[in-house]
Formats: C-alpha cells, structure tokens, sequence
C-alpha cells in the first residue's frame, strides 16, 4: 500500500471509535475472532490495546499477521488496520 492510500484511510478513520479492546487477558482467540468479525464487516477499525508500549507493539504486529490485515497507523493505545474485504 503506498502512502497515499494509507494517508487517506487514516482521515477516514479520525472519526472511528475503537470496536475492539484487548485488556488483562491479553489477545485471546475470541478477541481474535471478534477483530476478524469487525474487518469482514468494516474493513478499517481501530484497536485499543491496554499494555505497555512494547507488549502493544508485539501485539499489533500479532493481529495484523494473524488477520493478514495491514496496520496504517498506531498512536499510543489505538491502532488502525485495514484488511479489505473482497466480498463487498
């Protein structure tokens, strides 16, 4: 993706709530699976992740792999990704 694209999916999502939100339990399956549910749908979602910086770095790089989403942007506990559904 070049940097056109994901300059115009971040203004899109600067108005986005994040849908999913990892917490003590860490990146379960189920948040997985929820994360997978909210792409197919939305396409591009912001993420909160409640860790410090390094655990979240590891695991926005986990979601994106495990997603095969594209992550756009990552600023403090949000992160954007993007994975585009070709069903729609």
């Amino acid at each position: 993706m070049d940097t056109l694209q994901k300059k115009k999916l971040k203004s899109q999502a600067h108005n986005l709530k994040p849908v999913v939100m990892i917490g003590q339990a860490g990146l379960t399956t189920g948040v997985l699976a929820e994360i997978e549910l909210a792409l197919n749908s939305h396409e591009l979602i912001k993420v909160k992740i409640r860790a410090e910086r390094d655990e979240r770095n590891v695991l926005s790089e986990k979601i994106c792999h495990e997603t095969m989403a594209e992550l756009i942007q990552s600023i403090g506990q949000i992160i954007v990704i993007y994975r585009l559904n070709p069903n729609k």
